[in-house]
């Protein structure tokens, strides 16, 4: 048996039933974007209780800064200090070079006259020992035993030269002993220079090596803050960019499902309504910016990035001709249109083109549409303005 339903039941329990499929979309849609900004709240935290302790860490590395530019004015100036004492050194080497030279040299004198002292005596007690045996002659007795005039005058000249003959061995003892007196005070004087230079050269040595010391051990100390501070900044900057990256992952994903959630709401148009800018230009896509242009993880991020959903067509922002369309490493399928002066726009991560290459375009027209290509972490289009090729705000034009 056939049952039949009346029509209006029909589309009555269509009705009931699309309603009640949307609210369990939309009940799943808000318990997931309920999550993810639970989770985007939870990683904010964390990023903001990162950046205060890499302020802490940043004071840390502040103070090491300062300790070290005081060790090392420390080191500069025992490294002057340690000049100073090698010059000394030096110079008092030389002077013990000097000393030694002149020491050898009055030994040896003082040999060769400790020589002739020996001869000289040898000599006069030769002649004391003559003088003893011998009568001691006086001149009245030579002029008495003479034989003539001419006889007298030989005595006379030969009693002459006996005298002046003991004078000189006389006063070659005395000079010579003198002499030899004075070498050994001065060999004394010189031994008494040597041991003093001697000791001042080794003292001056062991404080050139204790100061070599010093510089080695604060060159450590140096070296090793300089490591931790390193080691420091490296490791914050890496736990911030980290977390800088796993936010941007979870802003995408809620981006995602805000537009998922908008798109299932209010089904607009195909390519969306037109959203103008400030500057003459005209937004890509019609959604919110994830990710804003500035400094990213050790780079440039060079655009900003508008969530929207996969295959949403995008508009060129402005008339002009596309001088660039391609896969383009990270940026995956990528265009740009260079306008008129200098200013060009560029759109990547798109899933296909609708456009090509060196194609005059016009403002608002469709060039493509939004995916997933290259490096992302979610569907959205990367916009950039460049001003002669270079990256500016695209904040200045939106």
């Amino acid at each position: 048996m056939i049952v039949r339903v009346p029509f209006r039941m029909l589309a009555l329990a269509s009705t009931l039933f699309a309603v009640a499929l949307f609210a369990a979309l939309s009940y799943s849609g808000d318990a997931s974007a309920e999550s993810l900004q639970s989770k985007i709240s939870k990683k904010r935290s964390q990023v903001k209780a990162k950046k205060q302790r890499e302020q802490v860490l940043s004071s840390d590395v502040a103070k090491w800064s300062r300790k070290i530019n005081v060790l090392q004015g420390d080191i500069t100036t025992l490294q002057r200090r340690q000049f100073r004492l090698e010059a000394d050194l030096s110079a008092k080497r030389t002077e013990l070079t000097s000393i030694q030279a002149r020491l050898r040299a009055e030994r040896l004198r003082l040999v060769r006259l400790r020589a002739r002292l020996a001869k000289g005596r040898e000599a006069l007690a030769v002649r004391l020992v003559e003088l003893y045996k011998a009568d001691k002659p006086d001149y009245v007795s030579v002029m008495l035993e003479a034989d003539g005039y001419a006889d007298l005058l030989e005595r006379t000249e030969f009693m002459k030269r006996v005298s002046d003959q003991d004078r000189r061995i006389i006063t070659y003892v005395v000079a010579a002993k003198e002499d030899a007196k004075r070498t050994a005070e001065r060999l004394d004087k010189l031994e008494e220079r040597q041991r003093y230079v001697t000791e001042v050269v080794e003292q001056r040595r062991d404080e050139v090596a204790a100061i070599k010391g010093k510089l080695v051990q604060r060159r450590g100390t140096y070296e090793a803050a300089r490591s931790d501070k390193a080691q420091l900044l490296a490791s914050t900057r890496e736990d911030r960019h980290d977390l800088e990256g796993d936010l941007s992952e979870l802003e995408a994903a809620s981006a995602r499902v805000t537009a998922q959630l908008a798109s299932a709401a209010s089904a607009p148009a195909p390519a969306g309504p037109v959203k103008p800018g400030s500057s003459g230009l005209i937004w890509p896509v019609n959604g919110p910016i994830v990710s804003p242009f500035g400094p990213r993880w050790g780079r440039l991020h060079a655009g900003v990035d508008i969530a929207v959903p996969s295959g949403t067509p995008l508009r060129a922002a402005a008339s002009g001709r596309v001088v660039l369309l391609g896969w383009t490493g990270g940026y995956g399928n990528y265009t740009c249109i260079a306008h008129s002066g200098a200013l060009s726009t560029c759109y990547a991560h798109q899933s296909r083109y609708a456009t090509s290459m060196g194609a005059t375009v016009e403002q608002g027209q469709v060039i493509g549409y939004v995916g997933c290509t290259g490096r992302c972490f979610g569907d959205h289009v990367h916009f950039e303005t460049r001003i002669s090729g270079s990256p500016v705000n695209p904040g200045g034009y939106l």
